[in-house]
């Protein structure tokens, strides 16, 4: 049997793979977990909420958010998280578990982008190898190869960067693309080729030391280009395409991710030098954004990784107004916010050049200063603290940044520092703050508190609300997901007669799967249903709450539930037909005595269930 949706590929294989993918460890690639019980839970990257409501189940393999209703297993997860295919999501975790698909599947089964995407991504990738090609063994890039060597860069960061030279021939590039079949005026969308005017393409790069910027799947779609010598402007960067948008890449994410997420920190720097450095300087941690300022988009990626950011960026003017942006933007998302402090005009590159590796980690890195003490030290700069207005005007606004702290401690810590060195008494800056708390307090929705509220205790509300027959139907499936003997005796019973048409399509389903012999897996079976709503139904009935075992006694209480609304229903509509045929035939007495006997049913269902 082939998986529909997988074309080529055997449903065996998408089986083999999938139980290779331990789905904890992809999702924690992407969620912070923490376990509870025998499941793990988080914060949903699909919607935003304060309290985790998004669980992952080792034994199960399959993920739900009581919240938002999203769940499935790991090959769904990747497809909602990174907007895959079902194909590009088992080529990913082919690819991550070492699995060879068959050949031909390896090249039909290209990523769904629009085909000028592709071969833009296509472009960028021969490019990266030709480039790096070229630095390496070309008599071109010899002089590129040696300034990067005496900029302390060695072959081991070369090759981990991919770092490349692109030939001071104008026409090397061009033709070199042409003949892996790029049409130039599409690699001039792309920003790999310039036009003058009289319709010649050359080398946008030419001359240039090489930066393969990567997305956060290691997938080159940019480069940014250096000079060699005085040629101007220093440095070149691919123009946004459909895929490179500066405000959502950060530069070496895909390499930092897993030390990002194993030390729970992120350094965050301006630009990829000072990152290609600091990596050389043993911290491996560290991402830089493409010579903008911080998205929101970006930092609330970082916050899916790790609760503690330290912004380390240039130590000239503009440096720090952008460190004061970026910091204000990271603490909003709710990371522990961090400043780490250069020398006036320096940026990490020249100070780890001049300094070495152990003092950038000791003086820089380490000794970092909390978002507080850093916003205390940039307000101290627009006051005169010999003025008494001016004193006072300072207090009042490093209390505003003082309120916004939610640990006591540190509240308490900044009070006694402001206490002591303006000699004011404690319980006055406290009654001051608490003035500022009140006053910056925002007016909460309780719709919005609904949607960030933890789920995990609504199952059973969820369940008093149903009638007591949909709770069976529930109960029954829950049970039938994980027992294919349970799940034996109800098709014997009752077959696909339940009341909820999602419940008889799910069962139908569940009976075709056990009748083809495979055993009782939620993550294997969800495969079988493409409609998402139906996937999200199963998985939410299968990480719902119950016991381990079902008695015999349960059981048939279950199905009488189940079927005595089933008959009282084909009672109803017995009745109702009644009555038309009362109505047809002129007889309006009969007929309004079957109306009454049908509410009266009715209201007997609604009393009893």
């Amino acid at each position: 049997m082939v998986i529909s949706m997988a074309g080529q590929i055997p449903e065996e294989l998408v089986d083999e793979i999938r139980k290779s993918s331990e789905i904890v460890d992809v999702i924690g690639e992407y969620v912070q977990l923490k376990r509870q019980g025998r499941n793990y839970f988080g914060l949903c990257p699909f919607h935003g909420e304060n309290t985790p409501s998004f669980s992952v189940s080792s034994d199960k393999q399959i993920f739900h958010c009581f919240g938002c209703g999203k769940g499935g297993n790991v090959y769904t997860f990747l497809m909602e998280m990174e907007g895959y295919s079902f194909i590009e999501a088992v080529k990913h975790l082919a690819e991550q578990n070492g699995v060879q698909l068959p050949e031909h599947q390896q090249e039909e089964n290209q990523p769904e982008r629009s085909p000028e995407s592709q071969q833009i991504l296509e472009a960028h990738e021969w490019l990266t190898k030709l480039y790096h090609h070229l630095l390496k063994n070309s008599k071109d890039g010899k002089d590129a190869y040696q300034y990067l060597l005496d900029r302390g860069f060695t072959d081991e960061l070369i090759n981990r960067y991919q770092i490349g030279f692109s030939p001071r021939s104008r026409d090397f590039v061009v033709t070199f693309l042409e003949k892996k079949g790029f049409h130039p005026q599409t690699m001039v969308k792309a920003g790999l080729l310039n036009a003058d005017n009289d319709g010649n393409y050359h080398d946008r790069f030419n001359g240039r030391v090489i930066f393969p910027l990567r997305n956060h799947l290691g997938k080159t779609v940019a480069f940014a280009g250096r000079s060699l010598g005085d040629q101007q402007p220093k440095y070149i960067n691919s123009p946004e395409t459909e895929l490179f948008h500066k405000g959502k890449l950060l530069y070496n994410f895909d390499l930092a991710r897993s030390a990002i997420r194993k030390q729970n920190s992120v350094v965050l720097f301006e630009g990829f030098a000072d990152v290609i450095s600091a990596y050389q300087s043993g911290v491996h941690n560290a991402v830089g954004t493409m010579g903008t300022s911080i998205s929101t988009t970006q930092a609330k990626l970082l916050k899916r990784y790790a609760d503690k950011a330290i912004i380390c960026y240039d130590g000239d003017q503009a440096g720090i107004n952008a460190a004061v942006k970026a910091a204000k933007l990271v603490r909003d998302v709710g990371l522990q916010t961090y400043v780490a402090r250069l020398p006036e005009g320096q940026d990490p590159d020249d100070f780890i050049q001049e300094n070495g590796a152990d003092r950038f980690k000791r003086e820089i890195i380490d000794a970092s200063e909390t978002y507080t003490s850093f916003m205390m030290s940039i307000l101290r700069r627009d006051y005169n603290l010999n003025l008494e207005g001016d004193r006072i005007a300072y207090i009042e606004e490093v209390l505003k940044e003082v309120a916004k702290i939610t640990g006591a401690i540190e509240k308490e810590y900044y009070l006694q520092e402001l206490s002591k060195e303006f000699n004011i008494s404690f319980n006055t800056l406290k009654e001051e703050l608490d003035q500022i708390s009140v006053q910056t307090q925002p007016v909460k929705d309780n719709q919005q508190q609904k949607r960030h509220t933890n789920r995990r205790n609504d199952y059973s509300l969820q369940q008093k609300l149903l009638p007591a027959f949909h709770n069976a139907e529930r109960k029954l499936i829950a049970y039938m997901l994980k027992d294919s003997i349970i799940a034996d005796r109800v098709q014997e019973e009752i077959g696909g007669a339940f009341n909820i048409s999602d419940h008889q399509v799910i069962v139908t389903y569940l009976y075709a799967y056990y009748e083809d012999g495979n055993d009782p897996d939620i993550s294997q079976f969800v495969e079988r249903l493409d409609d998402p709503s139906l996937k999200d139904l199963v998985i939410q009935l299968a990480m719902a709450p119950a016991e381990e075992e079902l008695s015999d006694q349960e059981l048939q209480d279950y199905i009488y539930r189940i079927q005595l609304e089933s008959h009282d229903r084909k009672d109803i509509k017995t009745l109702e037909a009644e009555m038309k045929a009362a109505e047809q035939h002129n007889d309006p007495i009969k007929a309004a005595q079957i109306g009454m006997e049908i509410l009266q049913r009715k209201k007997n269902l609604k009393n009893t269930h």
